[in-house]
């Protein structure tokens, strides 16, 4: 998957998840996108919810705690500004269908959350825009995977999707983890990118993720652990943590290399040093012919490489050759061929 400049073949994709770690401040929004982007991620995502779109009234409490956290549309579009201006990426996550036609005009990318994942309408709706779609797999069984995946399919679509294993517990044990599922979803869903959503605390899980294949690495952020009660910030990277991650994740990928089994070039003086050569395992006099048991093998691999005493058996030395001595075409009456 292409996000702006970024191909997931290549380079992890890391987000900022600010989430509503903002808790309705646009100041600390504004501060918060500023503090991912010097952090070195790639982009920084929030959430866009109309409340009484996203939350039932009979649960008075929580309704009230969305309108608290609720940034107005006019917010999005400046963040929006904000984050490309910082050179970094901007989306946010909708969670109702006016929002999502309203994030359609600022943001190139989006993201449906692990509680919408069997939200169909909203996924067609999002999937209607044509750019790519982020979808959490959290609280879905590998049955309501393949619906999302057979939904994207049946309209040709499944090259605009990634999926990112989620457990969505905050925080998540952990050893509930379970970052081998990146695996078994990448091995059964051919879509662009498969990736992480992280919820245990700290940063060590979001990084071992990119060793078992993940492309997407989406960390909660926060200023402030301590900012609020709100349970978002306890599981988040603070900025001196969001900086590791990013800084270790590169270190990884660097080690990681691409895949391709091929000599590397530290390798190359070892390919003489560290292999071995076909050499005499007693004095040859001239005029001998070699038999296996005359022969050994020793390092340094300049001469016959092992596998190659065929071309040698039966052939006549043409001068004394000491025990020890790795053979060269030199030693031979008859051309014995080239070395192998």
């Amino acid at each position: 998957m292409k996000f702006n400049n970024i191909d997931t073949a290549k380079k992890v994709f890391i987000v900022a998840e600010v989430g509503n770690n903002h808790e309705g401040d646009f100041e600390l929004a504004k501060k918060l996108v500023c503090t991912a982007a010097e952090c070195g991620v790639d982009a920084v995502k929030f959430q866009t919810f109309l409340p009484e779109l996203f939350i039932s009234n009979s649960n008075l409490e929580r309704l009230n705690k969305l309108r608290s956290f609720q940034l107005s549309f006019a917010h999005f579009e400046f963040l929006s500004r904000l984050a490309n201006d910082c050179g970094i990426e901007f989306f946010s996550t909708p969670f109702d269908i006016p929002s999502a036609n309203f994030l359609n005009r600022i943001q190139p990318i989006f993201k449906i959350a692990s509680g919408d994942n069997n939200f169909f309408q909203l996924i067609k709706t999002v999937m209607a825009f044509d750019k790519p779609v982020i979808i959490s797999t959290g609280l879905a069984s590998l049955k309501d995977i393949e619906a999302i995946y057979s939904l994207f399919e049946s309209q040709d679509k499944t090259h605009l999707l990634s999926l990112l294993h989620c457990v969505s517990s905050y925080p998540t044990p952990p050893c509930q983890a379970n970052l081998l599922a990146i695996r078994s979803l990448a091995a059964r869903f051919l879509v662009s990118s498969i990736g992480y959503s992280d919820h245990v605390a700290g940063i060590q899980t979001a990084i071992y993720s990119v060793a078992v294949g993940a492309r997407i690495v989406e960390k909660h952020f926060t200023l402030d652990k301590m900012q609020s009660s709100f349970r978002d910030h306890e599981l988040s990277a603070d900025p001196a943590e969001m900086r590791a991650l990013v800084q270790e994740i590169r270190k990884l990928e660097s080690w990681l290399g691409d895949g391709s089994k091929i000599l590397q070039p530290c390798e190359s003086a070892m390919r003489v040093e560290g292999r071995r050569s076909i050499a005499t395992a007693r004095d040859l006099s001239i005029g001998e012919s070699v038999s296996f048991e005359d022969l050994t093998w020793l390092r340094p691999g300049s001469g016959f490489s092992p596998g190659s005493e065929e071309l040698l058996l039966g052939k006549t030395v043409r001068r004394n050759v000491p025990r020890g001595q790795i053979l060269s075409e030199d030693d031979f009456v008859d051309p014995v061929g080239p070395l192998k």
